[in-house]
């Protein structure tokens, strides 16, 4: 039997309002990308550096809900010796773990993509509970193109995410399901918004069909966006109206709470569309960001990874998050940059 009470609360508390989740579950690779884009070392030392400078940046603590970890940063202490998810949990952050094995090509559809990481994963979330995480992330990945997104890649990344999330709850941990839909590709806003509107009609069904306790599950969405080759320009206003039309049309009332990511936005631009997302309230469940590069992209720029640059990539890191919080109460603007 799952703790539907503590499922329930941990959900509310990573959607308390003024509150977001930082994702700093960046995988080695891609982390190391990142890293020498700014000139860092790509070593172990240097990715638990940066996340500790992340960590201990004093507005992390009023700003943040909960933190997403990667296998490696949740294994990790910080300088002072105290595992990661104990300083988190000791500042009232909620740390969570991301528990995909990353994507494959899809059988018969190689331009999809399918999620892997079902095999072991209920011995590994019960590792992951022992350490002391509350809760969890998945991603799927959704392309708009020619004939895509298939009802078969739509349909099997529902039912992954939907077994995940059973198997999350059943360990005590609440599950972020994330089904992205791409930002890259030539669509146009509207085929975004109708895309957008069948994954989630797809997931939900899959939710209700596995019996997923939905008061304990948290979806992590992309917004409604033009893609990245369209040529179209990303108006907020519009972004906003079509982002809270298919949420609210399609995320059951009772839904734990919705999350947005950030896609390859820019930091402005994140902020600015959460912003007028939240304008488009009331919602019937918690609103907020799991933002990465959004959050991170100037801190990393500020830090190259070097010692002397940790204050300076603080206040960057504090900006952002500054930033983000006025985007939850609909106060942010662009003159704010």
């Amino acid at each position: 039997m799952i703790d539907t009470q503590k499922l329930e609360s941990t959900a509310k508390a990573l959607v308390a309002q003024g509150k977001g989740i930082l994702a700093a579950d960046e995988s080695n690779g891609t982390c190391n990308k990142r890293f020498e884009s700014v000139g860092a070392p790509t070593t172990e030392d240097s990715r638990r550096a940066y996340r500790e400078l992340l960590f201990t940046t004093p507005e992390s603590k009023q700003f943040l809900s909960g933190v997403i970890l990667y296998d490696e940063t949740i294994r990790q202490s910080a300088s002072n010796g105290m595992p990661f998810a104990q300083m988190l949990a000791g500042a009232g952050i909620i740390p969570g773990i991301k528990v995909d094995k990353g994507t494959v090509a899809l059988p018969n559809s190689p331009e999809e993509k399918m999620t892997e990481g079902l095999d072991g994963l209920r011995q590994r979330l019960a590792e992951y509970v022992a350490m002391g995480a509350g809760f969890t992330k998945w991603r799927s990945v959704i392309t708009i193109g020619e004939n895509m997104p298939t009802d078969a890649c739509v349909r099997a990344n529902a039912d992954t995410l939907a077994m995940y999330a059973l198997l999350a709850q059943e360990a005590g941990l609440v599950p972020i399901i994330e089904p992205e839909v791409i930002l890259d590709g030539t669509h146009g806003i509207a085929r975004a918004e109708s895309v957008t509107q069948k994954t989630l009609e797809t997931v939900f069904a899959s939710m209700a069909s596995y019996g997923v306790y939905l008061p304990g599950l948290i979806l992590k969405t992309s917004m409604v966006v033009p893609g990245k080759g369209s040529g179209e320009t990303m108006v907020a206003t519009d972004v906003a109206e079509r982002t809270a039309r298919v949420l609210k049309s399609v995320v059951p009332s009772e839904c734990g709470g919705v999350v947005f990511l950030s896609g390859g936005q820019t930091p402005a631009q994140a902020a600015e569309n959460l912003s007028e997302i939240t304008k488009r309230g009331p919602y019937p469940w918690g609103v907020t960001f799991s933002y990465a590069r959004a959050l991170q992209e100037p801190a990393l720029a500020a830090w190259a990874g070097k010692n002397e640059n940790v204050s300076a990539a603080q206040t960057a890191f504090a900006k952002r998050l500054t930033l983000a919080g006025a985007a939850l109460s609909g106060t942010y603007a662009t003159s704010m940059e």
